[in-house]
């Protein structure tokens, strides 16, 4: 089964996250192969915007659990998962996310990284990593900050506390709230498709520049990997298996 399955509509690319029995969680099996769909579409000038989706009414509920369980410091400073989000926001590009369902942890932090973000009715969306003795990895904390602001941003993070459609269109996390999320998505990104190119991929550059330039996005990635060798990391992910409330420790 392909976990990423690519649809050429004629002057934009649907690109459908296809994990459904995990709910779409960006494994970096996955994540590799969406970097690497961006990076080839970047350079073909017949897919002019690319909308982004998840399979079976989710978009993505997170990580996989399983491959943080076990990785330490050192392998998260050196993980290759690092230069997939760096491509992924690389794509110059318009992308669009399409979000229903869960949009969790690392699921939020790439829809954060599309430039407009459509909500279904039944959407729901959040970076409750602090749940697990963690923080967001992929720039997610920052973003949202500079989406929605600080005291939204740290409600979220800190709390980790999961919001409605609604919530999120309201609070300006979502661009768009639909009923039918899925035509939304297609007609905006046809719609994109027909727009100038250059002055397009120009907006988007200086949108992104602007949004990020003083965030501290190398801080927070520092604080994640610093914190895969915590014991509250270890005691917030077996908490999760076990479906218990963690017994944090500061450790």
């Amino acid at each position: 089964m392909k976990h990423l399955i690519e649809t050429d509509e004629g002057g934009w690319t649907r690109l459908v996250l296809n994990r459904p029995e995990a709910r779409n969680a960006l494994n970096t099996r996955l994540l590799a192969d969406l970097a690497a769909a961006l990076e080839r579409l970047a350079r073909d000038a017949t897919c002019r915007a690319v909308l982004i989706t998840g399979a079976n009414g989710n978009f993505a509920a997170g990580a996989d659990i399983a491959e943080i369980e076990g990785k330490t410091t050192t392998e998260g400073a050196v993980d290759p998962r690092k230069d997939h989000w760096a491509a992924i926001r690389a794509f110059p590009k318009p992308l669009v996310a399409v979000v229903e369902g869960f949009a969790l942890g690392g699921g939020l932090e790439l829809a954060l990284m599309a430039d407009l973000l459509i909500a279904g009715p039944a959407a729901k969306m959040g970076l409750p990593e602090t749940n697990l003795g963690l923080i967001p990895g992929a720039g997610g904390g920052q973003r949202l900050l500079a989406r929605i602001g600080p005291a939204r941003a740290a409600r979220l993070v800190l709390t980790g506390e999961i919001i409605d459609a609604k919530t999120a269109y309201d609070w300006g996390l979502a661009s768009y709230l639909a009923s039918d999320a899925q035509a939304e998505g297609a007609a905006l990104a046809a719609s994109l498709a027909l727009r100038a190119p250059l002055a397009q991929q120009a907006a988007k550059a200086a949108l992104i520049e602007g949004a990020e330039a003083a965030l501290a996005l190398a801080t927070e990635r520092a604080a994640f990997e610093a914190l895969l060798d915590s014991a509250d990391k270890a005691e917030g992910i077996a908490a999760f298996r076990e479906k218990r409330r963690p017994d944090f420790r500061g450790e």
